[in-house]
């Protein structure tokens, strides 16, 4: 079979980590039969030093007319880089946003899993870990607060911002569908998260949520309130399933998340619309300070591509030997330095791609 890929390897670390995604593609490829074209787009800062914007609209039409989206990571040191000196809308981050709108990308599914291997990365106590945790967070992506109406005025000579958080029945009611969906291949479990006790977004929310609920009788619904959720992953995260939540709090959830698990480094991201499009990327930054010193770990990226060949192109046996290629790696001792403890064998970017590409098998 053949696809489409719109490759976004964006700034930072992202070309690194995009490359060792497409090696182990490629290896894919060869050992079941398949080819991947990759068409390779501009966004993020490297879309402003070429094209003076985040995001061109010729962007957004190539990478709908794609399969799906491999993106490595948008951004820059906010300190330092002159794109941080731009209007906000020019900056970066905005064309994220923006192509999340364009492509109606409204599901964010980001699995956190804590490997064996890696229970000592964990900074959990031991009897915390036990038999480790598989979790995923399931986010609202192109509502609430991040694309609510804002600004900023002088008011009484006093500066004033406001942002918007904006939720409709239609929006709550989709993502939820999907969470449910995946509880019910799962462990029949699903956490809304809000902020009920205080916001009128969220009680609709919670009003929302119920209504889906009555139709997946076989599946748990619990609620939990964002402060309690954001405790509770790190006293006990063995307890959730599928953790349904909206834009902002999923934002903040999914990096806790990821830091339980050890490294954000490990963490692979889906995002989806209502067709099988989706845009595939790591969920840790750019990271500019180890950009292009072979230091990344490209694990997260790959595991993105392995969602890829599961999500958009339904490979799933495809996708478990990237799976399993990469636990094998780690079984071991194979650790990039954000992983790496006493005894391991440590490698850079390059080396860890090589070796998950050469366990690919059938």
């Amino acid at each position: 079979m053949e696809f489409h890929v719109a490759v976004i390897a964006g700034d930072g670390i992202g070309p690194e980590i995009i490359r060792e995604a497409r090696k182990v593609l490629d290896k894919v490829g060869s050992t079941f039969g398949h080819t991947f074209h990759y068409e390779d787009l501009l966004m993020g800062g490297a879309s402003i030093d070429v094209n003076g914007v985040p995001l061109t609209d010729e962007t957004i039409e190539r990478a709908k007319a794609a399969d799906a989206v491999l993106m490595g990571s948008i951004g820059g040191n906010t300190s330092t880089s002159p794109w941080y000196q731009l209007p906000p809308n020019l900056r970066p981050e905005a064309g994220l946003l923006k192509i999340r709108k364009e492509l109606k990308l409204f599901a964010n599914v980001r699995p956190a899993y804590l490997y064996e291997e890696l229970k000592a990365a964990c900074p959990l106590r031991d009897e915390i870990i036990g038999d480790g945790f598989d979790l995923v967070i399931m986010r609202e992506l192109t509502g609430g607060l991040y694309f609510g109406e804002r600004g900023t005025t002088e008011e009484n000579g006093v500066l004033t911002a406001k942002d918007t958080l904006t939720y409709n029945e239609n929006e709550i009611r989709r993502i939820a569908v999907r969470a449910f969906d995946i509880a019910g291949k799962r462990r029949k479990k699903v956490t809304s998260v809000d902020k009920a006790n205080v916001l009128d977004s969220s009680r609709l929310w919670r009003k929302v949520v119920e209504e889906v609920a009555k139709d997946y009788p076989d599946i748990t619904l619990e609620h939990m309130l964002v402060d309690n959720c954001a405790m509770q992953l790190v006293r006990d995260p063995k307890q959730f399933d599928v953790i349904l939540t909206e834009n902002m709090f999923g934002d903040i959830l999914s990096d806790e998340a990821s830091m339980v698990t050890g490294s954000i480094g490990m963490l692979s991201s889906a995002s989806l619309n209502e067709t099988k499009f989706g845009l595939y990327e790591p969920s840790h930054g750019s990271a500019p300070d180890i950009a292009g010193q072979d230091l990344a770990n490209p694990i997260a990226t790959i595991l993105s591509a392995a969602m890829m060949l599961r999500y958009s192109f339904d490979l799933d046996q495809e996708a478990d030997s990237v799976e399993a290629a990469v636990k094998q790696v780690l079984a071991e001792g194979y650790r990039t330095g954000d992983i790496y403890s006493n005894g391991c064998i440590k490698v850079g970017t390059t080396q860890m791609g090589d070796e998950i590409a050469k366990r690919i098998q059938k």
